[in-house]
């Protein structure tokens, strides 16, 4: 089994600048790190680049491009204009994937949100092709979703993705807002050929529009059985953790970093090896 690749994602460390999360993530041992956007573009891009080239850390993924419905007020040629932007901007970033949100229903009628959200992700998928960028569309809870995505299942999306069948074209899976899947097997095989990144979390709370998170191993998301039940299934990209909500605005994020590093390497070394044994098991068969 090849080396697991621990990120660490800037929504993560809120307050943090660019230069920080990497000196940070660098510092604390993560191999990776999920770009926000925002703060590429307060650090400048030719900046972030640079930096990156300077250090040994991949680019998990570059977040968020979409929107395609309208829900932030933007047009659709406005949202398409800014897809574009982002696929470019993940290309010279050398981002493993860039993930697009849908967009909430905002009143449209499904036929025309279906639609506009098509007609968006048809024009990024020619540029992402051209480009070589990974699109990984994130479906969200029905309760956390609100004005982000009417994506809210992950059997929806696999859907969308095979009326497509493009290599370039994938999702993201985030614990966090589908922590059953452990529970669904035949749901976890079908998933994994099409995952661009597995995102981790862990929270006391039901789901909520706050997107309340708590510290890895704090909380009551089945964090070891799922990573384990996508290792099984042949999942080998980046884990991703992806940390918000008022705990974790509060926490000193350098410490945050080491618990989480230590909690993430101390699941790993636990079950590397039956996970490997299972592989090697089914590959003899």
């Amino acid at each position: 089994m090849q080396a697991i690749s621990i990120s660490i994602n800037q929504l993560t460390t809120y307050r943090w600048t660019l230069d920080e999360d990497v000196h940070h993530a660098l510092r604390t041992g993560f191999d990776s790190i999920g770009l926000w956007r925002r703060k590429v573009v307060d650090f400048g891009e030719q900046r972030t680049i640079e930096l990156l080239d300077d250090t040994e850390l991949n680019v998990s993924s570059l977040g968020f491009a979409g929107g395609f419905t309208g829900c932030d007020g933007r047009s659709l040629d406005e949202s398409i204009r800014d897809a574009l932007a982002a696929v470019g901007s993940a290309a010279r970033l050398n981002a493993n994937c860039l993930i697009v949100i849908a967009g909430g229903q905002n009143n449209h009628i499904r036929p025309h949100r279906n639609r506009l959200f098509r007609q968006g992700i048809d024009e990024m998928l020619m540029a992402a092709e051209v480009a070589e960028v990974t699109l990984a569309i994130k479906p969200m809870h029905p309760v956390c979703a609100g004005d982000w995505s009417f994506l809210n299942s992950l059997e929806e999306t696999l859907e969308l993705l095979e009326l497509y069948d493009s290599e370039y074209l994938k999702l993201v899976y985030d614990l966090y807002q589908f922590p059953e899947l452990v529970e669904s097997p035949a749901l976890i095989a079908d998933l994994v050929p099409h995952l661009a990144l597995v995102q981790l979390a862990d929270s006391r709370l039901p789901h909520s529009i706050e997107l309340e998170r708590c510290p890895l191993g704090e909380g009551k998301l089945p964090l070891q059985d799922t990573v384990e039940s996508l290792l099984y299934a042949g999942y080998d990209g980046s884990f991703d953790v992806e940390l918000m909500g008022s705990e974790i605005e509060h926490c000193d994020y350098q410490q945050l970093l080491t618990d989480t590093y230590e909690a993430l390497t101390s699941m790993f070394d636990q079950f590397a090896s039956p996970v490997e044994e299972q592989i090697t098991s089914r590959r003899e068969l």
